[in-house]
């Protein structure tokens, strides 16, 4: 049962939705992969003009949290790459560091929990298979259709499972 009297929540994925990855791709289109270096150069990313706006815009009537696949040792990068770029302050969802499942399971495991207690008002994300699957379990999807899609980064996300 949710929570009537608390304001809905809107969700938001961090790398390609907020953040924008282009610049550190090239750490993962080589074997071994460079994670290490992929998450090092996320303070660096460029914010991503259309998720900014719509998560400042989103606060105004729900409160949000932000759900991503970085792993939890990223969590302080995280946390002042958000305040830098003057969004919204929220709870941050991270997978544990030794989670390789796939973006679409994690996530869905973290949007049921949420609901359990909240309306989700929206879930916004770029990878289309969590997108899917949010939308098979009765989430509102806004897709972030906002940047290039890159091949290496959709592979590692459903296969490796790291971000």
């Amino acid at each position: 049962m949710t929570d009537s009297s608390k304001r809905p929540l809107a969700v938001f994925d961090l790398d390609n939705t907020l953040a924008d990855t282009a610049h550190r791709q090239h750490f993962l289109e080589e074997r071994p992969r460079d994670w290490d270096g992929f998450f090092a150069a996320a303070p660096q990313d460029p914010p991503i003009t259309e998720g900014i706006a719509l998560a400042v815009e989103s606060a105004r009537a729900c409160e949000v949290v932000y759900l991503t696949g970085r792993p939890e040792r990223c969590r302080r990068d995280t946390l002042d790459w958000l305040a830098a770029h003057g969004l919204p302050e929220g709870r941050v969802f991270m997978r544990g560091n030794a989670d390789r499942r796939p973006a679409r399971f994690t996530k869905l495991e973290i949007l049921r929990r949420l609901a359990q207690g909240r309306e989700i008002r929206f879930v916004v994300d770029d990878d289309e298979l969590v997108c899917d699957d949010a939308e098979r379990a009765g989430f509102r999807v806004v897709r972030a259709r906002w940047t290039a899609k890159s091949a290496v980064l959709e592979e590692v996300q459903e296969r490796e499972g790291r971000t």
